[in-house]
């Protein structure tokens, strides 16, 4: 369950990369929303315009309609999908509708898929996709998707995969930028796995598990180590 930790100074290149290889390759992929991913999604649109061999779905979203400025969904359409010459099957939480109902549907599509990718980031209180410290989502075992209170801004409630989900996937990669990161990533890659961050119990059981920094966000990581 280690962690390859790579500092690059273009950390959203060495993400579209994998997106791009991830495209070519075909398979499940679970992407995630926020600031971070934008160029990632950006370039491996460019890179690799044919995503017709991949089934894609959202790590988490928020319960808000698809075109709310909000929504995962809209960005990874309007970043991603927007510029493919030919789009994968989309499996998108459909959050306009009440929590509960959305959680318990995404559940039944995803039940049962290993994915092949897992794309997440961290927020500065060490949470990844909708799984907040404290939250009772950490403790779920027998679901794929449920649904979750927000644990930040914007306060919506979301869906998010689960711990289970998202370490069966093969290729867990995170995405983390930027000096306001860097003590959550210390303690996600650079500490003992603990549930007051919950990035630090997110990783491939069987497979991968990458960190792509920039040096702002790996800035602490020694300090972390030692």
């Amino acid at each position: 369950m280690d962690v390859d930790v790579r500092v690059e100074n273009d950390p959203a290149g060495a993400v579209a990369e994998e997106l791009a290889r991830a495209a070519r390759e075909g398979g499940h992929v679970a992407v995630s929303g926020g600031a971070g991913p934008r160029p990632a999604y950006e370039r491996a649109a460019a890179r690799a315009p044919d995503w017709s061999a991949v089934t894609l779905w959202w790590a988490d979203e928020r319960c808000v309609p698809p075109g709310d400025s909000r929504s995962n969904y809209r960005l990874v359409r309007e970043t991603l999908l927007d510029g493919l010459s030919r789009p994968p099957a989309v499996h998108r939480v459909h959050g306009e509708q009440p929590p509960e109902e959305a959680a318990a549907a995404y559940d039944e599509e995803i039940r049962g898929v290993r994915l092949d990718l897992a794309l997440l980031g961290i927020g500065p209180d060490g949470h990844t996709a909708s799984l907040f410290p404290g939250s009772p989502a950490l403790a779920e075992t027998e679901r794929a998707a449920v649904a979750a209170e927000p644990g930040l801004e914007p306060l919506v409630p979301r869906v998010t995969l689960t711990v289970p989900t998202l370490t069966a996937a093969r290729l867990v990669l995170y995405l983390v930028v930027g000096e306001e990161k860097a003590e959550a990533a210390a303690r996600a890659f650079g500490g003992e796995p603990d549930p007051a961050t919950p990035a630090s119990l997110v990783r491939s059981a069987e497979g991968r598990t990458v960190a792509v920094l920039d040096a702002a966000a790996a800035s602490r990581l020694a300090a972390a180590a030692s």
